[in-house]
């Protein structure tokens, strides 16, 4: 059972996860300026790439040693794949046929399918009711911002949403080859070698399916590059291991219904972007499988009920 201190967060905790769920947010409006000058996957790859020097600082700077050994490259590659290179391509070529706002609420279900992976493949973290309730208000929550026309005709922007949930469903994984894999290492260096690793992945790629980057772009889009590349990948990295030292994993899962409000807020001020009903619907049952998954809200009424 949660104790009362998981179902709360201090004010410093809160505030970082506000900053978190803010930077990630950004992540899907900086991706939607930078797509009016270049394909998703050397967006994917100027993400991964400027992060790298910034996390390397920061392991210098703790004095943190890199290590050589084969298990933990192994699972550098491996997490470069399932939570960078993969999920961040496929949430790019997304947004070449949706919004912002509507890629961040479909992403949210990476945490109500994250539990039910996770209850599938980790001998410590079973399958419960609790998690498969979520999953299914999570399935039906996308069910209702897709509609019936998914089911009867073919529409780019419909193959764009699975992408975009193809995305959360890699993040899943990831969160599962990093338990086997990396759980012996400091986070700060899980990061730096992960991003290091799908920097080297993404080169080749890019380059072979979108040519070789262009360093001729305006402005805007080389601030939305350093920014989702600064700010929504590396500082996001610091603060997420921040916040789960200070107050764990539970309250970070959290961030998920965060994000959404910050990146279509962003969309609609800055890109004109709104969303119908359905999609507000469907993040409104998203949240709600969320709810579930997590578990605290349904304790605390217990209690106030017992009380």
């Amino acid at each position: 059972m949660p104790s009362k201190k998981a179902l709360s967060l201090d004010l410093t905790s809160g505030s970082l996860l506000l900053c978190l769920a803010t930077v990630w947010g950004g992540s899907f409006f900086f991706a939607e300026i930078a797509l009016r000058e270049l394909g998703p996957l050397t967006i994917t790859l100027h993400r991964v790439f400027w992060a790298v020097p910034v996390l390397f600082l920061v392991v210098r700077l703790k004095g943190l040693e890199i290590p050589r050994s084969y298990r933990a490259w192994f699972g550098y590659f491996g997490m470069g794949l399932l939570n960078n290179a993969v999920p961040f391509s496929l949430i790019f070529w997304g947004q070449t046929y949706i919004g912002s706002g509507l890629a961040s609420i479909l992403n949210g279900t990476t945490a109500v399918f994250g539990a039910v992976v996770a209850g599938i493949l980790l001998v410590d973290e079973p399958l419960t009711i609790r998690k498969i309730t979520g999953a299914l208000f999570g399935l039906f929550g996308v069910a209702v911002i897709m509609g019936l026309d998914a089911l009867t005709s073919f529409n780019p922007g419909d193959l764009a949403q699975l992408a975009i949930l193809g995305a959360a469903l890699s993040y899943s994984f990831a969160g599962v080859w990093g338990k086997r894999f990396l759980s012996d290492y400091p986070p700060i260096m899980n990061a730096f070698g992960m991003l290091l690793c799908s920097t080297l992945l993404m080169i080749p790629v890019a380059i072979y399916a979108e040519g070789i980057p262009s360093f001729s772009l305006s402005v805007e889009v080389w601030s939305s590059l350093i920014a989702v590349a600064v700010l929504s990948t590396a500082l996001a990295y610091l603060l997420y291991f921040e916040i789960l030292a200070r107050a764990g994993s539970a309250n970070l899962m959290l961030v998920t219904l965060l994000i959404p409000p910050v990146a279509v807020a962003l969309s609609y001020t800055f890109l004109g972007e709104r969303l119908g009903n359905e999609a507000w619907i469907g993040f409104a049952l998203i949240a709600i499988g969320l709810a579930i998954t997590d578990g605290r809200l349904l304790t605390l009424f217990s209690r106030k009920a017992r009380a």
